[in-house]
């Protein structure tokens, strides 16, 4: 079997810029603060999957990605791809880092649907795949999640993308999560609500409002005006989309610390809610609000912000259970 074109077997994209997975519309790039536009370049939560006839021995992909300086402490950190089949991990592959290689990944002899989760850190982008001894088609395709949020949703201190909690409430509900998550942003952006309103979805969740604590300083009525304002954009695009609004997760500095204008996180915290209880009385019978406070413990942090692996786990659970009812599967 040939080399193949990636792009059917492209998940979790939003938007390609050329070849290339972006997270954010590259027509629409000059709207964006100059942080959101740089996290969207990578293609985090980009997966290839395909099936697998039975007796396929193995999947190469060749594709190509940054290579750090050579004085770079990360300069020698291999690329690691991981095979997933449905809810399992297979294996791991890694490779020795280089602009553009080729990775073999070994597959189990009955065939199948698989998910191969890329490096994704060092921005890859496939350029071609085949099978080994076998044949490869696109894997079908399944309802799409749209996932708006910040550096958690993004995936900051999972020790593997796959194990981001998009990732894993993905995997659990049976659908292909899109992240749309930016470390240091999500502040309520509204460019970004259109970008969402654009984007063909079956579901949409919104995880923001920890970075309007510190990162851009916000008052409750601020972030109630605002979150009613970023739903009401989506629901251009989404007027019957199910949505769910999950509000910031435990931050123990910052929930009984006023910012900078005077407000905690969980006063901000209750301002996303009741927005979303407001919409929801006002007639949006699609929209569900998940409140994230009480989702972790500070054990399950890693750093007092970002949620490790344990962490990730927990909000993908619950995530899943709050979502499960209201999406196709």
């Amino acid at each position: 079997m040939g080399w193949l074109d990636p792009a059917p077997f492209l998940r979790g994209t939003a938007w390609l810029d050329g070849r290339r997975p972006v997270r954010a519309d590259p027509d629409d790039l000059e709207r964006l603060p100059w942080d959101i536009a740089a996290r969207a370049a990578l293609p985090i939560g980009v997966r290839v999957e395909f099936t697998a006839a039975p007796g396929t021995r193995a999947v190469r992909l060749r594709y190509r990605a940054d290579v750090p300086r050579p004085d770079d402490p990360l300069a020698a950190l291999r690329h690691c791809f991981s095979l997933w089949q449905g809810t399992r991990l297979v294996r791991e592959t890694y490779a020795a880092p280089a602009a553009e290689a080729t990775v073999t990944l070994p597959l189990p002899a009955r065939g199948g649907d698989f998910a191969v989760h890329l490096p994704e850190g060092q921005a890859p982008v496939p350029l071609a795949l085949r099978a080994v001894g076998g044949a490869l088609s696109p894997a079908p395709a399944r309802p799409r999640w749209l996932v708006h949020g910040d550096s958690i949703t993004e995936g900051w201190w999972s020790t593997r993308p796959a194990h981001s909690w998009p990732a894993t409430a993905g995997r659990l509900l049976g659908l292909d999560p899109v992240n749309l998550g930016y470390a240091g942003g999500a502040r309520g952006e509204l460019p970004l609500a259109e970008h969402l309103a654009r984007l063909p979805g079956e579901a949409i969740t919104l995880a923001f409002g920890t970075n309007c604590w510190s990162k851009a300083p916000a008052t409750a009525d601020w972030l109630y005006a605002t979150v009613r304002a970023f739903v009401g954009l989506v629901r251009r695009g989404h007027p019957a989309t199910p949505l769910l609004i999950l509000s910031p997760v435990l931050r123990p500095e910052a929930e009984h610390t006023p910012n900078a204008l005077g407000t905690t996180l969980t006063q901000l915290r209750r301002a996303m809610e009741r927005a979303g209880h407001d919409l929801a009385a006002e007639g949006d019978a699609y929209l569900h609000v998940l409140s994230g406070r009480s989702l972790l413990r500070p054990e399950h942090l890693a750093d007092g912000l970002h949620p490790d692996d344990r962490g990730h786990a927990l909000i993908a659970s619950a995530v899943t259970r709050a979502l499960h009812p209201h999406t196709p599967h």
